[in-house]
């Protein structure tokens, strides 16, 4: 392993700057990174390599004439398929858009370049980004880096396995109901999904998928918290496109005064039993956390087990329906395609045909549809009372590690409850590693807090790094056998 694939952004951006290393030899190294496990792990699906390499040339010739240099000048990036870069595809997974082509960047990506990063490539999802395991018709199923038998989750599956396995420093996911959170848990990365607003979400596919709450996010996904925290001052603030994004005051994740903190330890979640090393990876946070005089209770506010019902009443109530969404503006026969599943007929993953039949579902009860979504300011109310201005939530991102592929069509929808309330409620979230599991797959933790106190959860989130290690040098992407879990 080259040590350039395992240095966090931040160090490849000062570096580059002090002429210790080029951008060529960066770029170079990350792309070879990714020409040796993508193989295995499909988790880049549409790539520029030589223009990369051009874009890093033209980048050193820059640092040679002491230009003035962006904050992740020369760093390679990549991008979740879901976010437009111009000239790549742009299909969300989904076979009716499989020959879109961006014509212009997204907003956030924009920014990134303008920052000074060099996209290499785009990465999977699942289609539409309706299920947490990353498959879809257009592209095929992604592999975990820890145990090709294992899902790194989904939606930002591809972005997290392709961080975890050393081919790229960091890059942007995005996340309605758990989508950057699930997979860095599952692949042993940082991943934070933003206050709702924080981050423009102009030029990602699919559109936001409600009108009342800004539950549809862009964040980053990283080695290391610092270039998390990095990458989400570069692409913060309101565009005057989106109608959800406004300017949060920025507040650097620095030191933190632990003792007026107060930590809330979350390790249950409603409907679905947590697996019981992943509620004493909660238990390790929250102790490290006390460790530095930090306020520690243990809460359970009834509202919240209604988080997942309230989440999936808002998106029943958005501008799109998932039928729709899948046939990119025309509709399926979900029902046909539920029968055509167990045979291997239907084009759709059997996770997204349930989100649709949840859908339907609610669209048959409009009224406690209706009911359900107007809590949503209540639950965020509840939330912001439990947390005063400096409080913390320590919460399982899933309720097990990496799943096995097979058992993800199959999987407890209501476990998703783990990642949905903070969707709901418009929280900032930082998911961090914090040990391995019995089975050798990483376990992680989530820590939200109030909406606009991102610093507080990045901050934290640093803090557990430090002790427990965080993301490790990658392992080369095979299978471990047939071990339980």
């Amino acid at each position: 392993m080259s040590e350039l694939l395992t240095l966090s952004a931040v160090e490849l951006a000062a570096r580059i700057r002090r002429r210790e290393v080029s951008p060529v030899e960066v770029v170079d190294a990350h792309i070879t990174r990714i020409e040796q496990v993508n193989p295995v792990l499909n988790a880049v699906v549409d790539e520029r390599f030589e223009a990369a390499r051009t874009e890093a040339r033209d980048a050193e010739a820059a640092v040679d004439s002491g230009e003035a240099l962006g904050p992740l000048h020369g760093v390679p990036i990549t991008m979740k398929e879901f976010l437009a870069v111009r000239g790549m595809r742009h299909t969300a997974g989904i076979k009716a858009r499989e020959g879109v082509v961006a014509a212009d960047d997204a907003v956030v990506v924009s920014r990134v370049r303008k920052a000074g990063a060099i996209v290499l490539g785009l990465t999977n999802a699942p289609e539409g980004g309706l299920w947490h395991e990353t498959q879809n018709p257009v592209y095929g199923r992604t592999s975990n880096p820890w145990d090709l038998d294992r899902t790194p989750g989904g939606s930002s599956g591809g972005e997290a396995a392709i961080i975890a396995a050393g081919g790229s420093p960091l890059g942007l996911g995005s996340d309605t109901g758990g989508s950057i959170r699930m997979p860095a848990a599952f692949t042993g990365i940082v991943g934070h999904k933003p206050s709702g607003g924080r981050v423009p979400t102009t030029g990602h596919y699919p559109p936001h998928p409600v009108t009342a709450r800004p539950m549809l996010t862009v964040g980053p996904m990283a080695r290391r918290v610092e270039d998390a925290a990095l990458l989400l001052r570069v692409v913060s603030g309101a565009d005057g496109i989106d109608t959800f994004a406004r300017d949060f005051p920025w507040r650097e994740p620095g030191d933190v005064d632990w003792s007026k903190v107060r930590v809330v330890s979350m390790p249950r979640v409603p409907r679905a039993r947590v697996r019981p090393e992943v509620a004493a990876g909660v238990h390790k946070a929250v102790d490290s956390l006390a460790n530095q005089g930090a306020r520690v209770i243990e809460a359970h506010i009834p509202e919240f087990d209604q988080a997942f019902d309230i989440w999936s009443a808002l998106l029943s109530e958005g501008p799109m329906t998932l039928e729709e969404l899948v046939a990119d503006g025309d509709r399926i026969k979900a029902h046909r395609e539920l029968l055509r599943y167990p045979f291997g007929r239907s084009q759709h993953a059997g996770g997204v045909l349930l989100m649709m039949l949840l859908e339907r579902l609610f669209a048959n009860f409009p009224g406690r549809a209706r009911k359900l979504a107007a809590l949503a300011p209540k639950l965020e109310s509840r939330l912001d009372e439990l947390l005063g201005e400096n409080g913390v939530i320590i919460h399982p991102p899933y309720v097990r590690t990496a799943p096995r592929h097979r058992g993800m069509a199959l999987a407890n929808p209501w476990a998703m409850a783990t990642t949905t309330l903070f969707n709901v409620t418009a929280s900032p979230v930082t998911v961090v590693p914090v040990d391995v599991g019995p089975t050798g797959l990483p376990i992680a933790v989530q820590i939200a807090s109030r909406r606009g106190r991102d610093d507080l959860t990045l901050a934290a989130a640093a803090h557990l790094e430090a002790a427990y290690g965080g993301w490790v040098r990658p392992v080369e992407p095979r299978r471990r056998g047939r071990a339980a879990g």
